[in-house]
């Protein structure tokens, strides 16, 4: 074989490559907007809403439109407990989950229907934690709250562990609000999602 054909032939290969992750990103990130636009939200065991970023002790806006979201539920009858998710991050003194639970409690929810799962922080860790939460107490179904962008992993998370997972976005999110930052969000999703099942391929996740 001459040096040029050998050289198309790597390109070639290379073109091919290619073409198949951009194909590939194009299909995962369809799939993250799809998930992202549909509310499944139905009668469950729990409603587990994701945390975010606190701040001294306030929710920040991503966390509160999903703790109102989660609240707005709650109050029609969709589960009789709200589960609030999230670690102590940065700031030592408030976890994402006590947060959530004191903002909820302020706004209505009677504190016995809540309950905290800190995990160790990551997306992953707070889903193995929610996760035997719900096993504990012999629950199989839950309402899963976050922003539309994180839903399609965070339901195949779930779904892995064992819970049938409804997933429900925050209708007033700030990040889905605006199409440069929701794009954004979405692609790097595209990565997390890969992440993911390259994990589940190889048995670590």
């Amino acid at each position: 074989m001459t040096l040029r054909r050998r050289r198309w032939k790597i390109l070639a290969a290379l073109g091919v490559s290619l073409l198949v992750t951009l194909a590939y990103g194009a299909w995962t990130y369809a799939e993250v907007r799809l998930q992202a636009g549909r509310d499944e939200a139905e009668t469950a065991d729990a409603i587990i809403v994701m945390g975010a970023a606190q701040y001294n002790g306030a929710p920040s806006p991503v966390l509160r439109a999903r703790l109102d979201h989660a609240r707005s539920l709650f109050a029609r009858g969709y589960a009789n407990i709200i589960v609030t998710t999230g670690g102590y991050g940065p700031d030592p003194n408030f976890s994402e989950a006590h947060v959530g639970a004191r903002y909820l409690s302020n706004h209505g929810v009677d504190a016995s229907q809540i309950m905290t799962e800190q995990g160790s922080g990551s997306t992953h860790a707070t889903v193995l934690a929610a996760a035997r939460l719900m096993h504990s107490h012999g629950w199989t179904r839950a309402i899963v709250v976050s922003d539309g962008f994180h839903l399609y992993r965070l339901k195949r998370m779930f779904e892995a562990n064992g819970i049938e997972a409804h997933a429900s976005p925050a209708p007033a999110s700030v990040i889905e609000s605006s199409p440069s930052t929701r794009a954004w969000f979405s692609l790097r999703e595209v990565l997390l999602v890969t992440v993911y099942r390259l994990g589940r391929l190889v048995g670590i996740s």
